[in-house]
């Protein structure tokens, strides 16, 4: 991989994972509801499996989802869905109770799990796997951008946990708390709007 293609990909990378989406908005309410350090096994979940994500669009998925359209559609219908549910989930979350085990943030592997339904990391994935791949050294560069979205993706969205624990004491006011969380559900909401249209 060249220079300027690597220089490429690190800038579509860094504006990719920091704008916002559905990853985003999850992990700023999650650092708010829950803080940094539970919100930790989130991070990871979302950064090494959005990496696995890309590892199996560059190893064929995406060109199985090119002779199969319809699954393509029925993944975006079921992240949408799926979206949509965690949506009311937070816009319905009340204040954290600390102990009472009524409320607890993505584990690790629930977090990678859904990236096979975030519809913004499937275009993401794809995206990086077609404009920065080289055919003459396909599986070299390949590696370079799984390892790269899979590592340097995680100081990316560690700023929206760490907005999310900086608000924290702003919003233990549980009627601001709950403005806060319909106003994340919101945009999670309309974060679908790209894939919609």
């Amino acid at each position: 991989m060249s220079l300027d293609i690597f220089l490429a990909m690190v800038g579509f990378a860094i504006v990719s994972t920091t704008t916002p989406g559905p990853n985003n908005f999850m992990l700023f309410a999650s650092g708010l509801n829950f803080g940094f350090r539970r919100t930790i096994p989130h991070i990871l979940g979302v950064s090494n499996g959005f990496g696995f994500l890309v590892l199996c669009i560059g190893l064929g998925l995406g060109q199985l989802l090119e002779v199969f359209p319809l699954a393509f559609t029925a993944i975006k219908i079921i992240g949408g869905l799926y979206m949509v549910f965690l949506a009311w989930k937070i816009a319905t979350a009340g204040p954290l109770e600390i102990g009472t085990g009524k409320s607890a943030p993505l584990t690790y592997l629930q977090a990678a799990l859904f990236q096979w339904v975030n519809p913004k990391a499937w275009v993401m994935a794809t995206i990086a796997v077609s404009a920065y791949t080289v055919k003459a050294d396909y599986y070299t560069t390949l590696t370079i951008i799984v390892v790269y979205f899979a590592i340097a993706n995680i100081p990316m969205v560690c700023v929206w946990a760490g907005f999310g624990t900086a608000l924290k004491q702003f919003l233990s006011d549980p009627k601001k708390l709950r403005i806060f969380n319909i106003a994340m559900a919101i945009l999670l909401i309309l974060s679908l709007w790209p894939m919609l249209t």
